[in-house]
């Protein structure tokens, strides 16, 4: 990563900040919702009352002892003057570290981890399947009849637009915002493009080639489905010969998907009727033939920037015709979680990543990069939360 002296770290403990509304309320509330959503037993009661507390009114504890990750949590915990960050307010470190942790620790106290009935156990499941099983998919599957006869550019840009805006579906950001945006238009200019390098975007994945696409999902469910309808449509119209998912090795923020996800997405395709089927059935087979593969790095839970990813993630990127990460987290973590100038070059804050990379991401956090200074103050004249609201979104890409 670049010299990042000149752009202050997120912290949670600017007043009215983001960061701190998650750190706050979103935390909090989460507890409560995954309280509700099982029939707890007082060991687990124990325990979620015991993360309340810390997340409101104390400080961060370590893993327990024998924690199979206590050690590598231990490390990641350090700041630059080797001090550490337990012990110290959730408010007070950087927010990429302490939502990451929080998740952990959550899934620790519902027994993720321990030997028992509870391991395992997606504490967002229930949240999840509501959404997958929801009539708004029903929807969205119908819709893809429309594109059958369609052009395949036609077909590719709908697509891609389905898979941007699906981020909208983030779980979490729902938990905080109360309501869920409208949909999208799935073609022409759409005005609520901050940044759109798409153009960039599919000059790196002409029809008839041979390369290998690699996508870092973001959210199950909603969004996760069309991250997948778009990986068919590379594979069946030959712009790419190859596909890798990656996944999250376990449960993490609300809605992150994992290979259970994968599977469930997969059953919810192949047994939609019309155009949707079809398409689950390719997937099914291109799964099988090793067209598409699904990996689940364990960097993809780490608290830290891809700018530290290890050497063997970073040599299986390389590969990549072009790596598309999808999602708001998976922006973070690729510029940095970081106060930027937002008119500061994407190509510079991603000059190291081993490859072609391309991020779609609806906007739910203020960091924000690539963007020009007319559309910038545009934005910044409206008087609105353009950078949180999830009413903004943006295709960037670098060769």
């Amino acid at each position: 990563m670049p010299a990042a002296d000149d752009a202050p770290v997120i912290l949670g403990n600017e007043p009215g900040s983001f960061a701190r509304g998650v750190l706050a309320d979103r935390h909090p509330a989460l507890i409560q919702q995954v309280r509700d959503a099982f029939p707890c037993a007082p060991a687990q009661h124990r325990a979620l009352d015991a993360l309340l507390r810390s997340v409101t009114d104390g400080v961060i504890e370590p893993l327990a002892p024998d924690a199979h990750d206590r050690a590598q949590w231990e490390i990641w915990g350090r700041d630059s003057a080797g001090g550490s960050w337990f012990g110290r307010s959730w408010f007070d470190v950087p927010f990429l570290w302490s939502e990451s942790y929080f998740y952990r620790v959550l899934l620790d106290a519902m027994g993720y981890f321990t030997e028992g009935p509870w391991r395992g156990v997606d504490p967002f499941a229930p949240f999840k399947d509501a959404e997958l099983r929801g009539t708004a998919v029903d929807d969205e599957l119908g819709a893809l009849d429309g594109l059958a006869g369609r052009s395949a550019d036609e077909q590719a840009l709908a697509l891609a637009h389905a898979s941007l805006w699906g981020n909208r579906a983030d779980l979490g950001f729902r938990i905080a915002s109360g309501t869920a945006p409208t949909d999208s238009g799935d073609s022409g200019t759409d005005p609520r493009l901050v940044a759109d390098d798409g153009p960039l975007l599919w000059s790196l994945l002409p029809v008839g080639a041979a390369g290998t696409v690699h996508l870092i999902a973001d959210n199950a469910g909603r969004e996760l489905i069309p991250d997948l309808v778009l990986l068919d449509h590379l594979l069946h119209t030959e712009r790419a010969s190859h596909a890798v998912l990656h996944v999250k090795p376990y449960p993490y923020y609300v809605s992150d998907a994992t290979m259970t996800d994968v599977i469930e997405s997969l059953r919810r395709l192949g047994a939609a009727s019309g155009y949707a089927a079809e398409i689950g059935k390719r997937l099914w087979s291109a799964m099988a033939a090793g067209r598409l593969a699904v990996r689940a790095h364990g960097f993809f839970r780490a608290p830290l920037p891809y700018s530290a990813m290890p050497d063997d993630l970073r040599r299986d990127l390389a590969g990549a015709t072009v790596t598309i990460l999808k999602g708001d987290l998976n922006y973070r973590r690729l510029v940095g979680d970081r106060y930027w100038a937002p008119t500061s070059s994407f190509a510079g804050r991603t000059a190291y990543f081993p490859g072609p990379v391309a991020a779609l991401r609806t906007l739910k956090s203020d960091v924000i990069v690539g963007l020009d200074a007319r559309t910038l103050d545009g934005l910044e004249a409206s008087g609105k939360a353009w950078r949180t609201s999830g009413t903004h979104a943006l295709v960037q890409a670098r060769r």
